[in-house]
C-alpha cells in the first residue's frame, strides 16, 4: 500500500519526461511506473499535467525578524507553497541580520509550525563573525554563508579585503555572494540625487562596471583561496563572458526579473516598482543572459523575492527601496517562456530542482527518483492566465507582473507526499521542515 499515488501524470524523471505514476510511502517516492489507484489511501489525478520534482528558490527575503509589516515567515512561504515552489533558502538579511548560531535558531523556531514550504537559512558574513563561519555554517537548518560586497536592503557588508579573504578561507561550502563593488556604487551616487534624477537612472548609478569589478575581485579571492563561489543575480553580458571562463569555481544564478524585464520600457511602465538590485538593465544584457541559460552557464533561477510596502515603493528616487516579490510568480513566469521556445521544460527543471540540489547537496531533494523526498509541483502547461496582484499572498499585496498573460500554471504544490496547494488554495496545516545537508 502507498499512502499518496499521482495517476496518470507526465512526469520529469532522470530518464527524461514520460507517461509515470508515481507512488508515495512515508513522505518518499516508493514506486514509478504503471500503479493501481487501489493500493493508495488517497490519489491524485494528473491526467494532462505535468509532474515536476519539487521546485526550490533558493533566493527568498521574507523579512522575519524585524520587518514583518512587510512580509513574515508565514506569508512569504504561503506565497512559495502557492506558486508551485516546494524549498526555499531565506536570506539574513532581517532586523537584526542573522549573523550568529541564536539568530539562526531564533529563525528555525519562528518557522516551526507556520512555513508552508521546506526551509533553510542563510547566515550573513560580517567582519565580526568572518573567523567563526567555517563552524557555523554546518549548523542544522543553515544552507551557507550570504555575502553582500556592495550595499543593499539591511546592514550587512564586507568590502574590505582582509575581511573578505578571512570570510572565504573559513568554510568549504559554496558561498552565495552579491557583487556589487561598494566604492563605485559611493563613487557614483551623486548621480542619482542629482536634481530631477528619476529610477531609469538606476541602472546608470548601479553600472556595469559596478557590477563586473566585484565579480572579478570576489573570483580573484575565490581561486587564492580555493572557495567555490555562487553569484547571485548576474545582470550583465560582461560578467556572463567572464564567469563562463571561470567555470571551475563559480556558479551562477539569475532572475526571471532579468530575463523577462529590460531597461528603459520597465521603469518608464512600472517606475520605482521596477527597481531592484541589481539593476534591471536594458536588452542587450538580457539576451545575453539567454544565451548563457541555453548554453549551460547558468546553474539555477532564484526569485530574490524581496517584498517591499507600496508606501515604500511610491517615494520619490533614490529613497525608494530596491526589491519586489517574486516568489509566487517564479513559475508562470517562466513556464511562459518555455511556451515560447526560450528554454526546454527539461531545462527549467535543472534549473529549479537539479540544479539547486547539486550546487548546495541538499540530501533527498531535486529529482523524481526512488528514495528521494515526494516534492512535486504540478503544473498544466496549456493553462493561460492572468497574473494579478490580488493573488499575492505577500504583505505587501503587489507584483512587478501584475497584468502578465502567462501560458502555464502551476496547479498543486506536494511536500513530501502531502499536499500544501490545490488549484490555488493551501491545504493546511503548514508542514515546512528545515532541509538537510551533509
Amino acid at each position: 500500500m502507498f499512502d499518496l499515488i499521482i495517476k496518470n501524470g507526465t512526469a520529469v524523471t532522470p530518464n527524461g519526461i514520460e507517461p509515470a505514476d508515481i507512488g508515495v510511502a512515508q513522505g518518499r517516492i516508493a514506486a514509478l511506473g504503471t500503479l493501481d489507484a487501489g493500493q493508495a489511501a488517497a490519489v491524485i489525478d494528473a491526467k494532462g499535467l505535468h509532474v515536476l520534482p519539487g521546485l526550490i528558490d533558493t533566493q527568498v527575503h521574507f523579512r522575519e525578524p524585524g520587518l514583518e509589516a512587510k512580509e513574515d515567515l508565514a506569508t512569504g512561504t504561503a506565497g512559495a507553497a502557492l506558486g508551485g515552489i516546494t524549498a526555499v533558502f531565506e536570506m539574513p538579511n532581517t532586523k537584526p541580520a542573522t549573523t550568529t548560531p541564536d539568530l539562526l535558531a531564533d529563525k528555525l523556531a519562528r518557522a516551526k509550525g507556520r512555513a508552508w514550504v521546506d526551509h533553510a537559512f542563510y547566515l550573513g558574513a560580517s567582519a565580526e563573525n568572518a573567523g567563526q563561519l567555517d563552524v557555523w555554517e554546518t549548523m542544522p537548518g543553515c544552507c551557507g554563508v550570504k555575502l553582500f560586497m556592495g550595499s543593499s536592503t539591511g546592514t550587512l557588508l564586507v568590502d574590505d579585503e582582509p575581511v573578505l579573504r578571512t570570510v572565504l578561507e573559513n568554510g568549504r561550502r559554496r558561498i552565495a555572494v552579491h557583487a556589487e563593488d561598494e566604492s563605485r556604487l559611493k563613487e557614483r551616487r551623486p548621480l542619482a540625487e542629482a536634481p530631477g534624477a528619476s529610477v531609469g537612472l538606476h541602472p546608470e548609478w548601479r553600472d556595469v562596471e559596478t557590477a563586473l569589478r566585484a565579480t572579478r575581485r570576489l573570483l580573484t579571492l575565490a581561486r587564492s583561496t580555493g572557495r567555490p563561489v555562487h553569484v547571485l543575480h548576474i545582470t550583465t553580458a560582461e560578467e556572463i563572458e567572464f564567469l563562463a571562463e571561470n567555470r571551475d569555481l563559480a556558479s551562477v544564478e539569475v532572475t526571471p526579473q532579468h530575463l523577462t524585464l529590460a531597461a528603459p520600457e520597465c521603469y518608464e511602465r512600472l517606475g520605482t516598482y521596477a527597481q531592484m538590485n541589481p539593476p534591471i538593465r536594458e536588452a542587450r544584457h538580457q539576451e545575453a543572459l539567454w544565451r548563457a541559460v541555453r548554453e549551460g552557464v547558468v546553474d539555477c533561477l532564484g526569485s530574490d523575492h524581496a517584498p517591499h510596502l507600496r508606501a515604500e515603493k511610491d517615494r520619490p528616487y533614490p529613497l525608494s527601496p530596491s526589491g519586489m516579490t517574486g516568489v509566487q510568480t517564479l513559475v508562470p513566469v517562466m513556464l511562459t517562456h518555455v511556451a515560447a521556445g526560450r528554454l526546454s521544460l527539461a531545462r527549467f527543471v535543472d534549473l529549479m530542482a537539479a540544479g539547486p540540489a547539486r550546487l548546495f547537496g541538499i540530501l533527498g531533494k531535486g529529482r523524481i527518483a526512488r528514495g528521494y523526498d515526494a516534492d512535486f509541483t504540478l503544473v498544466d502547461l496549456k493553462a493561460k492566465r492572468r497574473i494579478e496582484n490580488s493573488q499575492i499572498a505577500s504583505r505587501c499585496g503587489w507584483t512587478p507582473f501584475d497584468g502578465f498573460e502567462a501560458t502555464g500554471w502551476p496547479i498543486a504544490t506536494v511536500i513530501r507526499g502531502q499536499v500544501a496547494m490545490r488549484d490555488g488554495r493551501l491545504e493546511g496545516p503548514p508542514i515546512g521542515r528545515p532541509l538537510r545537508f551533509p
